[in-house]
This record gives C-alpha cells, structure tokens and sequence, in this order.
C-alpha cells in the first residue's frame, strides 16, 4: 500500500483543476478565430511593434542609451528562454496536445506541438518584455505599460488556445517573466547611470 503525501495531493488537485481551466479555456475558440490566433502567437508578428518601441527609446534616450536597452533586451530574452528551456526539461510535464486523454476533447490549432510545455517561454519572454519597455518609457508614455501588458497576455492566451500550453504553464511564465523584466530594467537603468550621463 502507498502513501501519498499532502503535497503530492496538491499537486495532483492543482494539475486537474490546471486541466479542467485548460479545456475550458481552448475550447472557447472557433474555425473563424484560429487563423488570428495563429497569428498573434508567431513571435515575426511582434516585430512591427517591438520596432515601434525602439523608435520610442531612441528618440527619448539617444544612440547610447538604446545601445544600452538593446544589449539589457538580448540579455533578458535570453534568459528567459533558457530558464523555460532548464524548467522543461527538469520538470518534464507534458504539454497538453500530447496528451492522449485530452486528445478528443480539446482543440489543437497550432501546427506543431513540442514534447514539454512547463512553463511557456512565448509567455515569458512577452511579459519579460512587457515589465522591462513598460517600466522603461512609462515615464514618456502614460498608458503604455497597460498596454504592452495586455498585449503579453493576448500573447500568453494564445497559447492555451492553440493547445500546446496549460494555463499554469502561461501564469507561471507570466511571473518569471515579470521578474526577470523588472530586474533587467533595475539593471540598465545602473548601466545607464555610469555609462549613458
């Protein structure tokens, strides 16, 4: 006979409940939407708009400054993928389009599902993103914070739509990235102060 211990329990509540929200969630999605969805989910998409916020720094910082974001923006990117690529791998929790069970009740829109989903790396590098160019131009531009964060969460929603992630692998992003963004912008904003005065 054998015990399962309370955190195991947990666990195991937390991932049917994660489950369920999932299912919910993609299932909301129909035919005429998918294509949007498609969309907003490849990461060329953000290009337009991440172009637009490089204007945006250029033209309140100056050349060295944005030199400066762009080195700290390579820098958190890349973490943030790496952190989602060590999670997954370490973690190993299947992402919900390889799933069996799941297979005839949900929705799979996108056009590849990778083995391991836990956490998101789209979800995380978007509100790494989001936290770091909001809390970077906010003192210019009022609402662009709010704004950048609802982009990063249309960006996270995306992916539960298309099947390949969980809503606790995208909230689980969502915080990493936050994180991330928030010291990465403590951190150019000390490069800035010895390099960029």
């Amino acid at each position: 006979m054998t015990v399962k211990l309370p955190v195991t329990n947990m666990i195991e509540e937390l991932l049917k409940y994660d489950t369920e929200l999932f299912l919910y969630l993609n299932t909301l999605g129909s035919e005429p939407w998918d294509e949007m969805w498609r969309i907003i989910t490849e990461k060329w998409s953000s290009i337009p708009l991440y172009a637009f916020l490089l204007y945006l720094v250029y033209k309140n910082l100056g050349l060295k400054g944005t030199l400066i974001v762009m080195v700290c923006a390579a820098l958190l990117i890349t973490a943030t993928d790496q952190l989602a690529n060590l999670f997954k791998h370490g973690l190993q929790r299947p992402r919900p389009c390889q799933v069996e069970s799941l297979k005839g009740s949900m929705r799979f829109v996108a056009d590849h599902c990778g083995s391991y989903g836990y956490f998101s790396a789209h979800a995380a590098s978007s509100m790494a993103a989001a936290v770091f160019l909001g809390l970077l131009l906010k003192s210019y531009y009022r609402y662009l914070p709010f704004l950048l964060l609802f982009w990063a969460v249309l960006l996270g929603y995306s992916r539960i739509y298309l099947g390949v992630h969980y809503p606790l692998d995208v909230v689980t992003g969502m915080f990493f990235g936050s994180l991330l963004g928030w010291f990465v912008f403590e951190f150019q904003a000390f490069l800035q102060s010895k390099f960029n005065t």
